[in-house]
């Protein structure tokens, strides 16, 4: 039976290995703030306020910023924080990598994860893991399917055609999500254009945007996109957030006017944020993120157990 010193065993060679591929790939290893005073404006991610700001939701912003200040390939693996997240794959705290590539798009970023998830089975000697009652591999070939042809496919509507975004949560989560990434990793693409509030929206389809997931087991891993490089269009999604966000009784976000005062320097690039204990815990078999997450109960409702 695995316990948690096989589990942190686990994770630390995983973690040594991430850092080890950007690292030999030529990127730069950052560390931004952990405590902000604007974060990106998002309709389904609440910040955790703090007496002198946010915690982070992502290291987003920040990164961003130094890439608009010439810093090229850059990494981060940091804590993250988002309210009122819990369960077999949900911690209110947890860690993510994110990495960003300066002249590319998210077709640039499908080939790191492909890369990635083989240059870790190769260092850790995992081709195969027992999970949840299937056998995975990250072994190629990935599929690749559209989000229009895995709704139409499997929650029998095209949200790209037909869009109702409370219908399309659900369905997602429910109808489609438990079909993705059986046995090889699965790379969901092109959401529609109003569901990435910092994608750059496709030009050879305005109806979607230049955005992807990466799916194992069922479980998102990684979700990455073509970045938005205009500050005016920037500004009304992030308008149009805090609208729906009032309209809905959410509590007030600011708007991050340092990052859209910088945007305008960035080049063309492709960034992405990959859950790091969600792939800890799928290549080490384990049944939910608390297995690999130490103290993970120090996250419960006061009194819960």
């Amino acid at each position: 039976m695995k316990d948690s010193r096989y589990f942190a065993e686990r994770r630390r060679d995983i973690v040594l290995t991430l850092r080890r591929f950007f690292y030999e790939k030529g990127f730069l290893e950052v560390e931004t703030p952990l405590i902000i005073q604007a974060p990106a404006p998002e309709m389904h991610i609440e910040p955790v306020r703090s007496e002198i700001g946010f915690l982070i939701t992502s290291p987003e912003l920040h990164m961003k910023m130094l890439i608009a200040r010439g810093f090229g390939n850059i990494f981060q693996i940091c804590r993250v924080f988002r309210k009122g997240e819990f369960g077999k794959v949900h911690l209110p705290g947890f860690t993510i990598l994110e990495w960003y590539r300066t002249n590319a798009d998210y077709t640039d970023l499908m080939k790191d994860c492909k890369e990635l998830f083989s240059y870790i089975a190769n260092c850790i000697n995992c081709f195969k893991v027992s999970f949840r009652q299937s056998m995975l591999t990250p072994s190629e070939p990935w599929k690749i399917i559209t989000v229009e042809e895995a709704f139409v496919k499997w929650a029998g509507w095209n949200p790209i055609k037909q869009w109702n975004r409370d219908r399309f949560y659900i369905d997602l989560v429910e109808k489609v999500e438990p079909h993705l990434g059986f046995p090889q990793p699965c790379i969901l693409k092109n959401y529609p254009a109003s569901e990435s509030a910092l994608a750059r929206i496709k030009e050879s389809n305005p109806e979607v945007c230049e955005r992807f997931e990466v799916y194992w087991g069922g479980i998102e891993l990684a979700n990455g996109f073509s970045e938005l490089t205009d500050p005016v269009e920037q500004r009304r999604r992030f308008e149009d957030v805090i609208r729906w966000r009032r309209l809905h009784g959410l509590p007030k976000l600011p708007m991050p006017e340092q990052f859209l005062e910088e945007l305008e320097q960035m080049p063309k690039t492709a960034g992405i944020a990959l859950g790091v204990d969600r792939l800890v815990m799928i290549f080490s078999g384990a049944d939910c993120i608390q297995d690999v997450v130490l103290f993970s109960e120090e996250f419960l409702p006061h009194g819960n157990t």
